[in-house]
Parts: C-alpha cells; structure tokens; sequence
C-alpha cells in the first residue's frame, strides 16, 4: 500500500502506547467517579474527540476507544470475578482496535464493500439465532445499551474483515493429494487410539515479522511472566484477555473443541501428557510464544476398523458410522412468522399426519420453507454431524416411520421423518473429502495467524494522545 511508512521500532511504541493508556485511565477513572456521584462527565469535546493513534492514514479518537472499553468491562463484569487491571485491559483492546483498522482499511483498498441487502439478511440470521423478531431484536440491544445503528455498522465490519480474510487466506490454502495421502496414512490407527477432541485455551505473545533477537528476547520474558503469574494462581481467562495478542484474546483465549487433526500439530504435542486444567511449557511457533490449558479432552463417536489390504501396504482406515435417511418439513422464524406460529403450524400439520389426512411428502412440497420441499422434505442420507446438533439429536431418537414433535433449531422450526437407518463404511472419497476438510482448516488457521501479524507489522502506527495535552 504506497502511503504506508514504516512502522515505528516496537520499545518506541511500548512506550507511547503506556503513556497514552495511563491518561486515558485516569480518564476513565474521572468519568466513573463523576458519574457513581450522580453528576453529568464533564468532559470537554475537545477531549472527547482526541486522537489517541494515527494507523497509516484514518484515527482512533477518544470517543470510539471509550465506547469499546465500557463495551469490553460490562461483559467482563457479567462474567464475574475481578476485572484484570485498567491499564493492561486498554492496551490491549487498542492493539485490537489498530488490527481491525489495519483490516478495514485494505479491505476498502482492495474494493471489498458490504451492502444494505448484504447486512439486512446477516442482520436477520442474528435475530433468528437469538429467536427474536427484528422488532424484538432492536429493541432487546437498546435495552442493553447499544445503539442500533452503531451495532449494525460493527455487523458490516465483521463482514468486511472476514470478506478480507476468506480473500487473502482462505482462497490461497491448497490442499494436495500428497498431503491427503500422508494424513489418512498417519489416522490409520487401530480403536485403542481412536480419533479425540481437545478443548484448549491459549496466551499468544506475538513477535513481529522478522523480529530481532532483543524483540524475540522482550517477547519470551514477557511469556515467562504470564506463566509465573499463572503458576502463582492467577485466572487464565483474565491473563488472555490482558495478555494474549490472538484474536480469541478478549474472549479468554478458548478454542472452542476441535478434533486433534484440525489443530496445529505443536498443540496436539504440547499438551498430549497433560490433564483437565493444566498447563503446558511455553510452545515456540513462527508466530510468536504459545501459553497453552488443556480445558477437557473427550474420545469422537466415529469408530474406525481396519480394511484389508495388500500384503505390506498400508491399510486405508476405514470409518463404521450409522446414516440415516430422513424427511423434514421446515418453518422458518423471521419477521413475519414468530417462534410461536412456526411451531403452532407444524403442531397443525403433524396433527393432520396423525389423522392420515395427507401424506409427509404432500405437506412438505405445500409447506416446507427450504430446498427440500421439491422433493417432498427428503433430505437423504445424513451422516453424524451432517446436521446442527439440534436436529441430530431429535432425529437419532426417533424410530423408523414417527414424526417428531416440533423441534426448534437455528433455522426455525422442523418436523422430521426417519424413513431408513443403516450402518456403513465411509467411501474413500467421503473420507478424502473429510480429511482435506481437516488439514484446510488447520492451514488456514496458522495462515490466518500469520497474516494478522503481517497486517499489524506493516501498518504505519503513531501514538497521539500526549500531543492533545
């Protein structure tokens, strides 16, 4: 990008960040001890609208940085416990800040631009998720103290970046045959080993792109003390959310369960001899230093079986898994149809099915608000995880020929029909598909690492705050 400069060195920007942080502490002290004494903030505009960074050429003012920080402290309150410290909290909500404007601002060089009707259905697919009417849903945000059009300009951001990031990463990930071959050769293993999940949480402390030993240095000191505060007792998900520079850093750090193929293979080796709650020694990656806690490890459902082979070659392994073939007639819940109708109808159709009054595959093609209806709700053969957890569940418990009560699921509500169950083999190119599927997530995973650390080095970022006194 040509009116980029280069960036400052990182002690120089240590410092600036500290100094800017401290008065925007003591800013937010003023404004909490004004407002506990039931007085208006007496803050002057000027103030208000103060440049706190300069990242390439837009600005973070005062005003923004303080509606996210009082964001991030409301939700860190509802979680209990005690807040991490002020000044550590706000350095590094504005390290997040400057990424996502660093993001931004490529994303609108390089054309990427969201619409209306774009973020009205992402808009809606919200509401729907959180089961409310458009109506419902913009009013339960005011009641939470958010303003609708500030939220829905946050919505169109998230879907700019990730836009973005679908561009620069997930595009340019290819998975070849030779790397299929080799993963499915190393998941040949035997039932006593079989497939497991991991829920692990992780502290980044990043280094930036071709970093210097005293960089490199600064950053290992700077993990040894994260993991002596640990040791010392210190709360995980508070250290994350003051510490960590990864993306889930203001989350607490968590990686949600992931089996152990679709993590980076330095995390599957750190913490393979640890128990629920440990932590591992600190992993060094090209990223930066990895503080890893291993929060649960659970076995997958899928069992594998040998398949027989030439003699001397690998057996391909092979996945017994139970498919099931269902119907479903689905009603959506939107702005125009509550969760209650939705449900009220299907209770009305299934009524009619019990009364032999028409058959499932008639009230689907009339009824049925999804793809399936052309096909009189068949769904045909779904393997384990095929479906949301929701109807998974629903369906496995139903016997052969009966109709579900209504089931509520992210995408409304369903009546399902199991027509047929067998248990069978995994084709070869069902498991192929799989395992391409698995080593794609985990490269686009590092990949996606390592482009945020590329992004944040290369933008030009200036600490302006102190110039405002």
């Amino acid at each position: 990008m040509s009116h980029i400069r280069p960036m400052f060195t990182i002690q120089k920007s240590l410092q600036h960040a500290k100094h800017a942080l401290t008065l925007l502490g003591l800013t937010c002290g003023v404004m909490a001890h004004v407002q506990a004494q039931g007085q208006a903030p007496a803050v002057q505009p000027r103030l208000a609208d103060a440049i706190i960074v300069v990242v390439n050429n837009e600005v973070i003012t005062r005003y923004d940085f303080l509606e996210r920080y009082k964001m991030i402290e409301a939700r860190l309150q509802s979680q209990g416990g005690n807040l991490p410290p002020r000044e550590q909290l706000q350095r590094q909500l504005l390290e997040r800040m400057i990424v996502e404007r660093a993001q931004l601002q490529q994303a609108k060089e390089t054309g990427i631009k969201i619409d209306d009707t774009m973020l009205d259905r992402a808009m809606s697919r919200i509401a729907e998720q959180n089961k409310l009417s458009m109506p419902e849903f913009r009013k339960r945000l005011e009641e939470d103290g958010l303003v609708y059009s500030k939220f829905r300009n946050e919505i169109r951001d998230e879907m700019a970046i990730q836009r973005l990031r679908e561009r620069e990463v997930d595009n340019r990930v290819q998975v070849s045959d030779v790397e299929i071959d080799a993963y499915m050769a190393a998941h040949n293993a035997p039932a006593a080993t079989a497939p497991q999940e991991l829920h692990i949480a992780q502290i980044l402390i990043r280094v930036p792109e071709n970093a210097t030993q005293q960089q490199l240095a600064d950053s290992k000191r700077r993990a040894d003390e994260v993991v002596a505060q640990l040791n010392a007792g210190a709360d995980f998900t508070k250290l994350a959310t003051v510490y960590s520079d990864g993306t889930d850093g203001l989350t607490g750090g968590e990686l949600g369960w992931r089996s152990a193929d679709r993590l980076p293979q330095l995390f599957v080796d750190a913490t393979a001899n640890l128990q629920d709650g440990q932590i591992a020694p600190i992993v060094k990656s090209g990223n930066g230093f990895h503080i890893l806690k291993l929060l649960g490890r659970r076995t997958q459902s899928v069992l594998r079986a040998q398949d027989g082979g030439a003699a001397g070659a690998a057996a391909p392994a092979v996945a017994a898994v139970k498919q099931t073939h269902a119907s479903h007639i689905l009603i959506k819940v939107n702005q125009v149809v509550s969760a209650a109708e939705a449900r009220r109808k299907l209770l009305e159709l299934k009524q009619r099915l019990d009364n032999k009054a028409a058959t499932f595959e008639e009230l689907a093609k009339l009824y049925s608000n999804d793809f399936s209806a052309a096909k009189g709700g068949d769904l045909g053969w779904i393997y384990p995880g095929d479906t949301v957890p929701e109807f998974e569940r629903a369906m496995d418990a139903l016997p052969i020929g009966q109709v579900s009560e209504p089931i509520e699921s992210p995408f409304g509500y369903h009546l399902i029909l199991v027509t047929e169950r067998k248990s069978d083999d995994v084709s070869q190119e069902r498991q192929r598909m799989i395992a391409r599927q698995a080593i794609r997530e985990q490269k686009v995973e590092e990949a996606t690492q390592d482009w945020l650390r590329q992004v944040r080095d290369r933008a030009y970022v200036e600490y302006r705050l102190d110039d405002q006194q």
